[in-house]
């Protein structure tokens, strides 16, 4: 089965095992969406998307690896959009996890934030729900495999420090579980 590895910096991808195709797409959503549409538009050989990345903890005591269930699209404003009639879709299963990704063009870095996002999830990223649409669009099933490598406060910050032991444990569940 041909697999593409969707990570949105080198730094996350540093690990990958050799033979995976992989892509960096920068960050945030639109980046990741893009990207991920490109690579599935030009090569239709690829049967799965896996989308890794490091991720932030709304809950205390999340730590390590986590292979998601449902990714969140948070910094939409759904409300708003249903009250006006409008269909909206923000969440997407993309596993049996009941763990829960909320995706937003956002560094969560505030404590407020935090907690409100805590409410509906248990990890924060800016790519996740992007990739998975963007797998789900050309009929590519996605995975969501994150690295916990802050707590979503100001933690956060030092993601340039602590990024590369995020690499390594999912280049480790990369060569396990592909």
């Amino acid at each position: 089965m041909s697999v593409l590895v969707v990570s949105a910096t080198r730094a996350e991808a540093a690990h990958v095992p050799s033979g995976l195709k992989v892509v960096i797409t920068g960050m945030g959503k639109v980046a990741s969406a893009s990207a991920v549409s490109r690579v599935l538009a030009a090569d239709k050989t690829i049967r799965q998307v896996v989308n890794i990345g490091s991720c932030g903890a709304l809950r205390d005591g999340h730590t390590g690896i986590y292979e998601v269930g449902t990714v969140l699209n948070h910094d939409f404003s759904s409300a708003a959009i249903r009250a006006l009639g409008h269909p909206v879709e923000d969440a997407l299963t993309v596993g049996e996890s009941e763990i829960v990704c909320a995706t937003g063009d956002l560094f969560v870095t505030d404590t407020a934030v935090r907690a409100e996002l805590a409410q509906r999830a248990h990890l924060v990223d800016m790519e996740a729900f992007a990739v998975a649409w963007a797998a789900r669009e050309a009929g590519v099933p996605a995975r969501v495999v994150k690295h916990v490598s802050d707590n979503a406060d100001e933690s956060a910050l030092d993601w340039a420090k602590v990024v590369d032991r995020s690499a390594r444990d999912l280049g480790a569940w990369l060569a396990a579980n592909v």
